[in-house]
């Protein structure tokens, strides 16, 4: 435990930091996960809506500093090659 009352500051920094990013990975992970999920129902629709959803809240989170601004450019591009090769060519 932290004895210095700036070193206790920073302790209550961190956990408000850490509980702020836990959330932000959250919600990016669901957003990625109900893409997934209408991959593999078949659904063309709801994968697209589902991207559409996602891509902000991606860019979002790694406009925070949560995760990586590549990681999060990584993580779009590859979503969308999915979504997009269960399209119709046409």
């Amino acid at each position: 435990m932290a004895n210095h009352k700036s070193a206790i500051k920073r302790d209550r920094q961190s956990k408000v930091r850490r509980m702020r990013n836990r959330i932000s990975k959250s919600k990016m992970k669901t957003a990625i996960r109900r893409i997934e999920e209408a991959l593999v129902a078949g659904s063309e629709e709801q994968a697209q809506d589902a991207l559409k959803i996602a891509v902000p809240i991606i860019q979002k989170t790694a406009g925070k500093g949560t995760v990586h601004q590549k990681t999060a450019s990584r993580k779009i591009s590859r979503l969308t090659k999915r979504v997009n090769r269960m399209l119709p060519i046409g």
